[in-house]
């Protein structure tokens, strides 16, 4: 019976998985290829691109939220015996650490006498690694307080992550780089060009966590329809809650939408459009009893794929990007192209490592 659970758990969280590097990496072969003069809203398909680019990361980070909460809770341990607990401590080290490594500003190592001050800014940009390792360490922080006061960590999560959402556009008026140095000052809002400051970015990592919890602790509530559900209606409801605030604003307060990741109205809607996402994967994994064996791979492999392929598109301090020969040059046919080639580059690299991998277990044993 506990086999049968997490084969049905396993379908819907590696689904997600697939789903969000899969995204990431056409949206950033395409954002990276694609001419300017394809770039416009009037075009349908572009304007359809565009809305999903900016549900990426919400995506992506949400669902690595919900994957380690998942088996963090599925081992009955106290938090000091939790064997999860080392494991992610060292995935943050892990995460943080290819983060600065994808930036580093020299391919001398130690030699940083020829950095210039746009290599330094551009080491010390807060990315996705960076603020997914933060997000795990949180989760973790948040799993050991609800622990220690005997609180239901849902709770806790929820409460933590609504604190960085709410927060998110007053922390953003703050000037941070007047009160700690870049490198911190970075973690803390996007003016010293970080991508993904802790707020609002964190919080989607540890609502994940309050989906991943709860499928830890009720393993048969993914196979029924309610589930699905009770996603769809909250994710609805964060999204009418967004509209309704938006068209209050202008309406009665004539106050201009922003069109910004750390406005309260677009942060409530793409947490609506990540719970209505998981809403329908879920409810299309209760109708299937297993998934090709591929895409439990490209979910399993999620940072690597997005390690090789950040590489491939911008390079590092060892290696050129394809950036640099065709950023924003080619037409949407070659760019369409161009994603497909990187996604199968992708599949292909994680099939070959799986079976290198099971090859050599077999010369082992």
């Amino acid at each position: 019976m506990v086999r049968s659970e997490k084969k049905h758990r396993i379908i819907f969280i590696d689904l997600m998985r697939a789903l969000a590097v899969i995204q990431m990496v056409q949206g950033h072969t395409v954002d990276v290829l694609l001419a300017p003069e394809y770039r416009l809203t009037e075009y349908p398909a572009f304007f359809i691109w565009n809305f999903m680019r900016g549900m990426t990361a919400p995506i992506f980070m949400f669902s690595a939220g919900t994957v380690f909460t998942y088996l963090f809770r599925l081992v009955p341990e106290p938090f000091e015996q939790n064997p999860r607990v080392g494991k992610g401590i060292k995935r943050f080290f892990l995460l943080v650490g290819l983060g600065y490594l994808l930036r580093y500003p020299t391919y001398k190592i130690i030699d940083f006498s020829d950095v210039t001050p746009d290599r330094w800014n551009t080491f010390f940009t807060v990315d996705v690694l960076h603020l997914i390792g933060f997000g795990i360490l949180l989760v973790i922080i948040c799993a050991f307080i609800a622990e220690k006061l005997k609180l239901n960590d849902m709770l806790v999560f929820t409460i933590f992550s609504l604190i960085f959402f709410v927060a998110t556009p007053f922390v953003n008026k703050i000037n941070w780089i007047s009160i700690f140095p870049q490198p911190v000052a970075g973690y803390l809002y996007d003016k010293t060009g970080s991508f993904f400051p802790l707020f609002p970015w964190a919080g989607y990592v540890i609502m994940g966590g309050v989906l991943g919890s709860y499928l830890a602790k009720n393993p048969l509530v993914f196979k029924t329809s309610k589930f699905s559900i009770n996603l769809a209606i909250f994710g609805s409801a964060f999204i009418i809650i967004s509209l309704l605030s938006v068209y209050i604003s202008k309406k009665y307060f004539g106050l201009p939408y922003e069109d910004s990741s750390y406005s309260l109205e677009v942060i409530t809607f793409r947490i609506g459009f990540v719970l209505l996402l998981n809403s329908v994967v879920s409810y299309i994994s209760q109708k299937i009893e297993s998934i090709p064996r591929i895409i439990i791979l490209i979910g399993r492999n999620t940072l690597l794929i997005y390690v090789v392929h950040l590489m491939i598109l911008y390079g590092s301090a060892w290696n050129p990007g394809i950036i640099l020969l065709f950023g924003s040059s080619l037409n949407v046919s070659y760019t369409i192209f161009s994603a497909l080639t990187m996604i199968t580059l992708m599949t292909l690299m994680v099939v070959s490592l799986n079976k290198l991998k099971f090859r050599n277990k077999q010369l082992v044993t």
